[in-house]
């Protein structure tokens, strides 16, 4: 995959089945994940580079990006925009 412009693509972590406190969690009370791993990076927007780059670890907007399906595995494409923060 090759996003465009300022877009990037993103493996969502797998939604939490255990609370902290060790309670299962069904799927019907799962939240949706706002965390994941870039997987890809579009080249930037109007000559600005990007400031993610594939593997970093980011938060995001919990309604964020576009649900895609490849090749068996679920991504989001967001714009990078939509990226909240990367985790060190």
């Amino acid at each position: 995959m090759r996003p465009i412009n300022d877009r990037v693509v993103i493996q969502p972590a797998p939604a939490e089945e255990k609370t902290l406190g060790g309670i299962i969690v069904p799927d019907t009370a799962k939240e949706k994940p706002q965390r994941g791993e870039v997987v890809a990076v579009g080249p930037g927007k109007d000559g600005n580079a990007m400031t993610v780059k594939v593997g970093d670890v980011v938060l995001y907007g919990k309604y964020a990006g576009q649900e895609i399906a490849h090749e068996g595995n679920d991504y989001l494409i967001m714009k990078e925009d939509d990226v909240l923060l990367i985790l060190d």
